[in-house]
């Protein structure tokens, strides 16, 4: 079997093993839930909140985007994953075994995004249920909900593999959640994105998140909920060219920062961060 095969199936199989045993895990099943359940309380008080002078309430246009978060959230989990594996030493591990790093890094990819599909069915099928108008009825909606999601993770999972890569302490993941957050305020998701002022708007519109939900709502929301958006367009070309784009850069990327941070692992320097934690907690 060739190196490449060797790696994929190995990542392949640990990434289910991983995710198997995240659904087996009491604080990893609450984890699951948890967020979900709170985006759909959100949702239950906006279904009936109306938006300006438009047809659809706050929260028929709100969950699409809150899909597209969750998708987006990814790079936050993958960075959290791929820093505390290179605490405690996973990293170290595969490092020294026959094609261990690339088979780590498909394993967390895998296990990553089967959580991510899994959180994503948790809310999409109560939200269903829960929020009216959505355009849900055509096979085109669920094609364009499949093709988002594929690209907008092979977006923003391997831009969170270079995040985890850089940190060498889970405490430091304060860092990346702030930024992450703050996308997140100005993306449209909450609200759209177009009552914010125009400067902000061009903030958006750099963010995968943005171009996320502008996916999400484009495949499930009626054409005339267009209105509400910049130019009042779906720009579905856009959004496959930009999710592409971070796509490309963070696929480039990740490889390249994964090598170099596991070649600056050794022993020493786990024991040394090890000791360095246990005098803070101490």
């Amino acid at each position: 079997m060739n190196p490449a095969a060797a790696a994929l199936r190995a990542g392949w199989s640990r990434g289910l093993i991983e995710l198997r045993q995240s659904f087996t895990n009491a604080g990893d099943i609450v984890s699951h839930l948890l967020w979900p359940v709170l985006m759909l309380t959100v949702l239950y008080f906006l279904r009936d909140t109306g938006y300006g002078d438009g047809p659809f309430p706050l929260g028929t246009l709100v969950l699409p985007g809150i899909l597209g978060m969750n998708a987006a959230l990814g790079m936050v989990a993958m960075s959290q994953v791929l820093t505390a594996d290179r605490e405690d030493g996973t990293l170290l591990r595969a490092k020294a075994t026959p094609h261990g790093m690339p088979a780590h890094l498909i394993g967390k990819v895998v296990s990553v995004s089967g959580g991510l599909l899994a959180d994503l069915a948790i809310l999409l099928i109560p939200g269903l249920l829960l929020i009216d108008g959505l355009a849900t009825g055509t096979p085109g909606s669920w094609l364009t909900v499949a093709w988002v999601l594929v690209l907008g993770m092979l977006a923003t999972l391997p831009i969170g593999a270079v995040l985890g890569s850089l940190f060498t302490s889970a405490r430091a993941q304060g860092l990346i959640q702030l930024p992450v957050l703050g996308m997140i305020a100005v993306s449209g998701i909450f609200y759209p994105v177009t009552a914010l002022p125009e400067w902000v708007q061009w903030i958006a519109q750099l963010t995968p998140v943005y171009w996320l939900g502008l996916g999400m709502r484009s495949a499930l929301l009626p054409d005339a909920a267009v209105t509400v958006e910049i130019g009042e367009s779906w720009r579905q070309w856009e959004t496959a060219g930009v999710l592409g784009l971070w796509a490309v850069i963070g696929l480039l990327l990740a490889p390249v920062v994964l090598r170099r941070a596991a070649r600056r692992e050794s022993g020493s320097g786990m024991a040394a961060r090890r000791e360095r934690a246990l005098r803070w907690v101490g």
